[in-house]
């Protein structure tokens, strides 16, 4: 089959922030691994994000392990080319061995190993680490099918700016924060829009002197954990968040947003809508106040000397709303000549031929980042663990457990 030597440690595939944080620490604990990366370091940041993007969490929490935030402005928000030179430059610093441009195009279990087909051949590993993402390959309703053949149809991770688009007015579906910051920044380009909204929560961007993001993490709001979640009900989206200041549902109408219902249907070129816009607004504000809340009660519970609470501009101006609610809409009498579904993702796994890693609808079955199969792994993603799984915020600590974890498993299984 292969040589002793020839088989490593772990593999770690996908060369994102969750694949350079697991390298990293596979080489603090001495294994010998290889990170390979489909395309560029970062490649989806750089292939699946719209030209205004920038994240959501400040520089000042942006930073891979090990590192700590430097630069003069702490509050402030990368956009994705300053991102990904973060994340070459981190690989380039630690020396982590990464391939790029070779995509694994079969994963199978052999003899006790792990089998990777590679462009330049097959590799062997004792450990799998995947961290290739399940937020990869856009999701759409079936009804999307339906739409008139003119209706030009892009997903978020499609979208780059307004003047791409074909003249007309744009539908945006969906309203976490890809919907919501991308129906600002059409309208914002004085593009016509009409945003169909869904039950999803809002942060604002700041409070009481610092970034949400900050207080989500002193509070420890950040780490609910993944069960207690469950607890509650299906795992709910990211809610709406606004990079450079915050974004609501009736800030996006203040400037313009035709603010819709839940899209429920469609049928000859016409879109059906329910009448809960106004319910949707409702349900993102009390999502607000409610962690408002809980930071006023940290603050409190600790004596912290901060700021008091503002008026956040984009809360508490007053949601222009449809009266009478709009139910239906002929796309051509409407002159909406494209659609933006903002409706979710899930990752391509389809190269895992091991039994028991995905579940029925081929995503990843895990607990805490841990499979099922000993020696592969998952990093990186959402609600993995907690609230903070899914973002860089959560990957020191992640990556930590995942290649103890593995290093466990050398030293009992050689």
């Amino acid at each position: 089959m292969t040589g002793e030597t020839d088989v490593l440690d772990a593999v770690v595939i996908g060369a994102g922030w969750a694949g350079l944080g697991v390298s990293h620490a596979l080489m603090q604990r001495g294994l010998r691994h290889k990170v390979l990366e489909r395309g560029r370091i970062g490649e989806t940041w750089r292939t699946q994000r719209w030209d205004s993007f920038r994240l959501n969490i400040p520089n000042i929490q942006t930073v891979m392990p090990g590192d700590t935030y430097v630069g003069s402005d702490p509050d402030g928000a990368m956009t994705s080319g300053e991102f990904v030179a973060l994340l070459e430059d981190y690989a380039g610093r630690h020396g982590l061995p990464v391939e790029t441009g070779t995509p694994v195009t079969d994963l199978v279990a052999s003899g006790g190993l792990y089998r990777l087909t590679i462009p330049r051949g097959l590799l062997w590993t004792r450990n799998v680490v995947i961290a290739s993402s399940n937020q990869n390959c856009p999701t759409r309703p079936p009804f999307s099918a339906l739409l008139p053949p003119d209706i030009h149809q892009i997903d978020a991770s499609a979208y780059r700016n307004a003047s791409d688009l074909d003249s007309g007015a744009v539908l945006v579906v969906g309203s976490a924060q890809s919907g919501g910051q991308i129906a600002e920044d059409l309208v914002l380009a004085g593009r016509t829009v009409f945003l169909a909204t869904g039950r999803v929560g809002r942060l604002p961007r700041t409070y009481r002197g610092r970034h949400i993001s900050v207080w989500m993490v002193l509070t420890g709001l950040i780490d609910v954990t993944r069960s207690e979640i469950l607890k509650q009900g299906p795992i709910p989206g990211r809610p709406l968040q606004g990079a450079l200041q915050t974004i609501s549902l009736q800030s996006l109408s203040a400037q313009g947003v035709v603010l819709l219902g839940r899209l429920t249907g469609v049928s000859d070129g016409c879109l059906s809508f329910s009448d809960e816009a106004e319910e949707h607004v409702r349900h993102a504000d009390e999502g607000s106040a409610r962690i408002r809340s809980l930071v006023d009660e940290y603050i409190a519970r600790n004596g912290i000397d901060a700021p008091q609470a503002e008026p956040d501009p984009a809360e508490v101006i007053g949601a222009v709303l449809p009266d009478p609610p709009i139910r239906s809409i002929d796309l051509a009498a409407r002159g909406i000549t494209t659609v933006i579904w903002c409706t979710g993702f899930k990752g391509d796994f389809e190269w895992v031929r091991v039994p028991n890693v995905l579940d029925a609808q081929g995503q990843p079955s895990y607990e805490n980042g841990l499979s099922s199969v000993p020696g592969v792994y998952f990093a990186g993603l959402p609600f993995a663990i907690s609230r903070r799984s899914g973002t860089i915020l959560a990957i020191a600590e992640e990556a930590a457990l995942l290649a103890d974890n593995i290093l466990r498993r050398l030293n009992t299984h050689p």
